[in-house]
């Protein structure tokens, strides 16, 4: 099901407000979602921009030119679908100024739940002509891409963040500007005597990988799967950075969906358990089934989880054996045995 803002984003065209680009430009399309329907006369060649792997591949199968990065420059316009990211928001207008040729028309939608409003005024702080219109629950608005666009460039591109002094991140990646707690728990309970095959599920920035590679300096192999593509760019650079002898392989997949092909010994991973703003320990669940599938017998499962969220029933229904490593008052590290 589409979101309601992909509506409010394409509103503009469909009342003619404004012109769809026609036959022969080039529009960007970033945070793009499938299930949107062009306008009549919007004729435009689309470039969609998506680096989350479910929600790429949703695209794909509506037959929507997809990258998981920006590719090219030039652009006539440039489409933005804001995420709840206040980040990721402002970095993807920066990227559309960036990339949009001097008169070129920019849009811009989002919900309430996505800071819409505050973003709308931000941009007119830089002294944008903004027009803008409220349809299904959620804001459209829309300016030219003026000349000069460095004073904009400057506060709105994000530059990576250095976290712990060892790794680095960016806005729009989980926890891109600290070590998660969660995760922190589980490292201080990896093995320091590890040699087999490991997988690190949902890895994010590579945190918990660079901890086993470190801690187990003789596995044979970790590989890392995550489904935010720039979250696992990072992790290539993080872990050559912090231990560039670890034998590392990086997967962009999506874990709900995608089958593992690989066996491993050891899996551990911090599963996302919120795909909007509430708990949603499925996607948890479903990676916990992926994992068992991908264990070799007597493979082993290490996991950090919110202590509220119901892993135990998935794990003993999958495994021959799982149990509780350790609790604090926020999360809780679980383990399985194939």
């Amino acid at each position: 099901m589409s979101r309601e803002t992909l509506k409010t984003l394409f509103h503009p065209f469909v009342t003619r407000t404004i012109d769809a680009p026609g036959e022969g430009e080039r529009v960007l399309f970033l945070g793009a979602e499938a299930g949107f329907a062009r306008p009549e006369g919007f004729a435009a060649s689309l470039s969609a921009v998506q680096g989350f792997r479910p929600l790429y591949r949703q695209l794909l199968s509506q037959r929507i030119e997809t990258s998981p990065e920006i590719e090219g420059d030039d652009y006539d316009a440039a489409l933005v679908l804001c995420t709840k990211h206040k980040g990721e928001n402002e970095a993807n207008i920066a990227a559309a100024l960036s990339r949009v040729k001097v008169g070129g028309l920019i849009v811009v939608a989002g919900g309430k739940e996505d800071g819409i409003q505050p973003l709308r005024k931000r941009m007119e702080g830089f002294g944008l002509d903004i027009e803008h219109m409220p349809k299904y629950h959620g804001v459209a608005f829309w300016f030219v891409r003026p000349e000069d666009v460095n004073e904009a460039l400057a506060k709105l591109a994000k530059a990576p963040v250095r976290v712990d002094g060892r790794f680095i991140a960016s806005s729009g990646m989980f926890s891109h500007d600290r070590i998660d707690d969660g995760s922190e728990l589980l490292a201080s309970r990896l093995p320091t005597d590890f040699t087999g095959d490991a997988a690190d599920f949902g890895a994010g920035w590579g945190y918990l990988s660079a901890e086993l590679a470190e801690k187990s300096p003789k596995l044979e192999r970790i590989d890392l799967y995550e489904a935010n593509y720039a979250s696992l760019e990072a992790a290539k650079g993080n872990l050559a950075e912090n231990c560039p002898d670890a034998p590392a392989r990086f997967f962009w997949h999506d874990l709900a969906a995608e089958p593992v092909k690989d066996k491993y010994d050891l899996i551990v991973m911090n599963p996302p358990f919120h795909e909007s703003h509430a708990a949603e320990p499925s996607l948890g669940q479903a990676m916990i089934k992926t994992a068992a599938s991908s264990l070799r017998g007597g493979g082993r499962l290490m996991l950090v989880a919110n202590r509220g969220l119901p892993y135990e029933a998935v794990l003993a229904a999958n495994f021959k054996e799982s149990g509780e490593t350790c609790r604090n008052a926020r999360f809780k590290v679980l383990w399985a045995k194939k």
